[in-house]
């Protein structure tokens, strides 16, 4: 069984927010549940979250947009590759997140425990 984990950072690399789902989804799918009803002034995100209906939501919040984008796009929009070094905040996230062997292998049964188990471990994470 696999399981994809869709992750909302702060500025600082601190976990807000985040959704399971199947491994065999795409990451777009998890993107409404994990934005709605936060208030940000801008996304990083990797060219997965590069879609039209994604971009609109943002725009019409009016956050900054930094989204690597598919190489298929016909009309590319203007990337600001300063902002979007700070990308590595949300991969630390993941590495450290994957430092605990439960959350690595995916030992829970149930998505209840799962989440618990990813709670716990942002848990030890910020405390350090």
């Amino acid at each position: 069984m696999t399981t994809k984990i869709l992750a909302l950072t702060d500025a600082l690399g601190n976990l807000v927010r985040f959704e399971l789902l199947p491994g065999h989804r795409f990451d777009t799918v998890g993107i409404e549940p994990l934005l709605h009803g936060v208030d940000f002034g801008g996304l990083i995100a990797d060219k997965a979250f590069d879609s039209d209906h994604i971009i609109a939501d943002l725009n019409a919040r009016g956050a900054k947009i930094v989204i690597s984008q598919h190489p298929r796009r016909k009309k590319p929009w203007p990337l600001d590759r300063e902002i979007y070094k700070w990308r590595h905040l949300i991969e630390n996230f993941f590495c450290k997140l994957k430092e605990f062997k439960r959350i690595a292998m995916r030992a829970e049964k149930t998505d209840q425990s799962f989440k618990a188990m990813i709670y716990l471990a942002a848990a030890v994470i910020n405390s350090r």
